[in-house]
């Protein structure tokens, strides 16, 4: 739809700086980013190849995304206030991790270019002083709504690990530590790949009072192509991947606290080639992708807990936010269109307390 008709809610971006914060590309941005065609092959050097096959390219990753630079990409569509998912605030462990609420507080959010609407920051509720953690985010910002700890991990070695064990959801120091999430009134985004959505299912039904929004429906990894050493390689695997995620997300939806987030499906982990190509995707093109995956995610949480969300600048490599939000709410809008001003704006403002 080329007009919702109303300002929409982002409740999953990204704002980083790796020129003036902690970032995994900050030391190559200091010393070639004046150089990009460096800078790109310093960086594919000394990152891991598993690593960039995730992101895809490098140039969204090393250069900075903040307020202004989502205000471009939103295009026409009014945003009524977003919410900044945490984005690996790179080398500091424990209470380190606050600095990155404290610089996303001082960034040019208003009317020029995007409300804050919320913060969901990072803390490992594994280490010992997690609760005093979640205090000092707090302290840090009245924004804060909720914490993420990615636990994405591939039994594919050839996918990249965003945690340190393929079951982290499910550690008992973890377990521990998450109690505290509900006692501050907090919610919970979960990211794993499709193959850990158990670990989410039997999170969610030993935290009933806790929220937890799965992210990027769960990232079913090579669902659209070769990804990794051997995953996605032939269509009878992919369409494997496709039901068993299918079977995931309908045993997920039946836990009543967790919500989901339809976004982050064109990351090239799903299997895109857009990149590699150097092409964006169509709107008819994302149509004929995601549908199916949508209308199942509708179809097992209901209309009113599935919230779009745009998880840029991530996608930024296969297609435009646009063409995003054109494709993803003309797959509502079809599916139910009284849904549309739920999916694409009271499910996160409730969920987020926005």
């Amino acid at each position: 739809m080329q007009n919702l008709g109303f300002a929409l809610i982002d409740p999953h971006i990204h704002q980083w700086d790796p020129y003036h914060t902690p970032h995994a590309a900050a030391l190559a941005v200091k010393l070639l980013g004046k150089h990009p065609y460096l800078l790109d092959k310093m960086v594919r050097l000394v990152k891991s190849k598993d690593l960039i096959d995730t992101v895809g390219l490098t140039t969204h990753i090393t250069a900075p995304y903040l307020p202004s630079d989502y205000k471009k990409d939103i295009g026409h569509y009014a945003v009524e206030q977003v919410v900044h998912i945490e984005a690996s605030w790179a080398g500091h462990k424990g209470k380190g991790v606050i600095g990155e609420t404290e610089f996303i507080e001082s960034l040019p959010f208003n009317n020029e270019t995007v409300q804050l609407g919320g913060i969901v920051a990072t803390a490992d509720p594994t280490n010992s002083n997690f609760k005093k953690i979640l205090k000092l985010h707090q302290k840090a910002s009245k924004k804060l709504r909720g914490i993420r700890r990615m636990a994405a991990v591939h039994e594919d070695k050839g996918i990249h690990a965003w945690a340190d064990e393929p079951h982290l959801y499910s550690n008992k120091k973890f377990l521990k530590g998450f109690e505290q999430l509900a006692l501050h009134h907090l919610s919970f985004d979960a990211w794993v790949y499709s193959t850990q959505i158990p670990d989410v299912i039997q999170l969610a039904k030993q935290f009933p009072e806790t929220s937890i929004v799965l992210d990027h429906l769960g990232t079913p990894a090579g669902l659209f192509g070769k990804v990794g050493q051997n995953t996605g390689l032939t269509q009878t695997a992919r369409e494997n991947i496709f039901y068993q995620w299918q079977d995931y997300i309908a045993e997920l939806a039946t836990c009543p606290n967790v919500y989901t987030k339809m976004s982050g499906l064109f990351m090239p982990i799903l299997g895109h080639q857009f990149h590699q190509k150097k092409q964006q995707a169509s709107k008819q093109e994302i149509i004929d992708l995601v549908a199916p995956l949508i209308t199942h995610a509708l179809d097992s949480f209901g209309t009113y807990r599935v919230m779009f969300a745009s998880n840029f600048p991530m996608d930024s490599v296969s297609t435009s936010l646009v063409n995003i939000i054109d494709a993803f709410s003309d797959i509502v809008n079809e599916y139910d269109d009284d849904a549309l001003k739920r999916v694409f704006h009271h499910n996160a403002k409730q969920f987020y307390r926005l």
